[in-house]
Parts: structure tokens; sequence; C-alpha cells
């Protein structure tokens, strides 16, 4: 099964931070990859309401914790997934399982 993990927590971040993670995830064969998302202040978001289109600078939500990377990994089953995210140093850790177009698990 796959999965992304989300991690959610204050800037600036340090990969460093993420080494124990990285090394279980590669050791076992279920990292797939790694996308880390550009500064928060960097982004827009596009909203679409009455067939209007407006565009602000971001983030969409103007908090603290931001979406600060997200790692798709292969798993055996949600508990894995679940204790691979345990490693990772974050307030938050989303752990989502991915779904195909038709809605079936990937």
């Amino acid at each position: 099964m796959k999965f992304v993990l989300t991690l959610y927590r204050d800037p600036p971040w340090d990969d460093r931070d993420h080494e124990e993670f990285l090394t279980a995830a590669r050791e076992a064969g279920e990292l797939v990859g790694v996308l880390v998302p550009a500064d928060p202040s960097t982004s827009a978001v596009v909203r679409v309401r009455g067939g209007v289109t407006t565009v602000t600078d971001g983030p969409y939500l103007d908090t603290g914790d931001q979406a600060g990377a997200h790692y798709l990994l292969d798993c055996d089953d949600r508990d894995r997934a679940v204790e691979l995210a345990g490693l990772l140093p974050a307030r938050a850790v989303e752990v989502r399982p991915l779904m195909g177009a038709a809605g079936m698990e990937m």
C-alpha cells in the first residue's frame, strides 16, 4: 500500500532531523519519494468562486505550522506507515493512504 506522510511543523527545516526515518525507510525499501515544498511565503492561493478566479499570496493556512515535507512510502500496512511516521520530528505527521483514480488503494 502506498501512503503519503505530511509533516507539519514550524520552519525552518533541517534535513538532518530526518536521518533516522530516512535510514529506516530506505533500508526497508519502503521509501518511494520525497517532496519538500519551498518556503510558504513563496506560494500562491487560487480560488474560483462564481466563475471568478482570484489569486492571493500564500500560504493557504495562516498558521505557524506548515506542511514542510511529503514522504511517499510503500508499506505492507497502515501500522508500518504509522511506525515510520513516529521517527519524524514534527508537531504532527498525517499518514494518509493513497487511492488510484478508481478509488482503489494503490
